[in-house]
């Protein structure tokens, strides 16, 4: 990785550790730029989302993702990421044609989905077929 997070990727990967605590000071002692304003701020920047900020692609690059991530007292721990296994990308090996048994795609989809479970909570009485209430009309 060429920029300058850089540091942050090396410090990490250097470090050979399960786990890295930091606080934000010394994030910027590694890296040896202050953090963005928008870093103090905004914990969505923290997540281990690539698109969300150039800084998250060192960590990842390193092997690491965040965790226990404290905008109050600016501190966060570096966990080393778990590694893909085959089936954790759903290309693994798939049943034979015709088979019962779900592929493991199907079962990669169902983790996804299953990590909503509670989310979201639907009155009683609330009819999930009618969307938009008893006045629509299929015509218009």
């Amino acid at each position: 990785m060429n920029s300058k997070y850089a540091p942050l990727e090396s410090h990490l990967r250097d470090s050979g550790r399960e786990r890295v605590p930091m606080t934000f000071e010394e994030i910027e002692r590694v890296i040896d730029v202050p953090l963005p304003a928008s870093a103090l701020k905004h914990r969505a920047l923290w997540s281990n989302n690539p698109a969300n900020w150039v800084m998250t692609k060192a960590w990842l690059a390193a092997g690491y993702e965040t965790e226990k991530v404290d905008m109050t007292n600016r501190t966060l721990v570096f966990r080393r990421a778990p590694a893909a296994k085959p089936s954790d990308t759903g290309n693994g090996p798939q049943p034979p044609p015709g088979s019962d048994q779900p592929s493991r795609r199907q079962g990669s989809f169902a983790r996804v989905f299953g990590a909503l479970k509670g989310t979201v909570t639907i009155s009683p009485g609330t009819n999930l077929t009618d969307p938009i209430g008893e006045d629509w009309d299929a015509t218009r």
